[in-house]
């Protein structure tokens, strides 16, 4: 039995480093524009079917080459799944259109207009398309009224959002609901943080690593989201998965020296945080309006990693007083250096 207790702890973390090639992306994301005039509201969504189910997916790429029939069933999808309340009363969906991307992505971009009986005083907005899209979609949406610009995270568990003159009720917080979505299902940054663990040595060792991590990612998330860094998404994609494999090197085939860990974990951790800001670049907010999500988004990573990183310290601490400890890290590290080989490659040059 307690031979095969060390195989066992390392089949679950090569389990853990063979997860999912694509994790970075934690789903599908869509980008909304809604604009509150008055009596009409315009609701606009673009849409990308790489990590959508198949068969949503297949429709957007024939409405994308010109299928009317599936054209028409994506305008109608956006009039029954998105639902407009203005001032207690039902906004109707008018007929809606469609617009295709560049020739060569494969986007669409639906648009429909909502008449109201109201006059927009108070606003209420839900997103049903998860139900039609996926569990792991998201949609974020900038919403224009006459007197400034908000932002929301529609998610599975956050649907809602109500609109008032008295400003936005829930945007904030579903920003950090998306934040911890996304670090927990963004493989790549837990597999790089588990592999500086692995070998770092104490508690206070681990908690400069971890520091160091935090404090990298976020400032660079944020000069990233606030514009002011830009990089290539495909450039830092393919580093992040560089770093990975960087790391699990050095625990196979060095004697990482632990006092110089948390230098690592914060060169890489700037990298990551660019990566991080991907998804709220793409909304494309105003700079005042974007600080509140985009603290709200990183509080939410904070509290993802903490949990995460809660789990797993206690492990490898009491891993680090077993003899299996050796067997762990070099059948562990191997595994998360031959995962980001290809995570390298796919993202480098597919």
């Amino acid at each position: 039995m307690t031979r095969g207790r060390p195989l066992l702890i390392g089949l679950g973390l090569v389990i853990l480093a063979a997860a999912p090639v694509d994790a970075h992306t934690g789903g599908s994301t869509g980008y909304a524009t809604i604009a509150i005039e008055d009596a009409r509201v315009r609701y606009q969504v673009t849409l990308w079917p790489a990590a959508l189910p198949p068969a949503a997916g297949e429709q957007i790429r024939r409405a994308h080459g010109g299928d009317t029939a599936s054209r028409d069933h994506l305008v109608q999808m956006i009039r029954e799944k998105i639902g407009i309340v203005a001032d207690g009363g039902r906004c109707e969906p008018g007929a809606g259109d469609l617009r295709a991307g560049p020739p060569l992505g494969d986007s669409v971009t639906v648009a429909v207009e909502f008449a109201c009986a109201g006059r927009g005083r108070e606003v209420l907005i839900r997103d049903d398309v998860f139900d039609v899209l996926g569990p792991d979609h998201h949609t974020l949406a900038r919403i224009d009224t006459p007197a400034r610009t908000l932002q929301f995270a529609f998610s599975p568990d956050a649907r809602e959002t109500r609109i008032d003159r008295l400003g936005d009720t829930g945007g904030t917080a579903s920003f950090v609901w998306l934040g911890i979505e996304h670090i927990l299902t963004g493989w790549d940054h837990l597999l790089f943080l588990l592999m500086l663990l692995l070998r770092g040595g104490g508690w206070l060792s681990l908690l400069k690593i971890v520091t160091a991590f935090t404090v990298a990612h976020s400032i660079t998330l944020s000069l990233a989201a606030l514009d002011l860094v830009a990089l290539p998404d495909r450039l830092v994609e393919a580093v992040i998965a560089l770093s990975i494999g960087a790391v699990a090197a050095e625990n196979l085939f060095l004697r990482p020296v632990v006092s110089r860990r948390w230098l690592v974990s914060f060169c890489f951790g700037l990298v990551h945080g660019f990566g991080f800001s991907a998804a709220l670049r793409e909304l494309g907010l105003p700079r005042q309006n974007l600080l509140l999500s985009l603290f709200g988004f990183n509080a939410g990573v904070e509290l993802g990693q903490a949990m995460v990183v809660a789990v797993a310290l206690p492990v490898l601490l009491w891993l680090g007083r077993t003899r299996w400890e050796p067997r762990v890290i070099w059948s562990s590290s191997l595994a998360v250096l031959l995962v980001s080989l290809v995570l390298f490659v796919e993202r480098a040059f597919l």
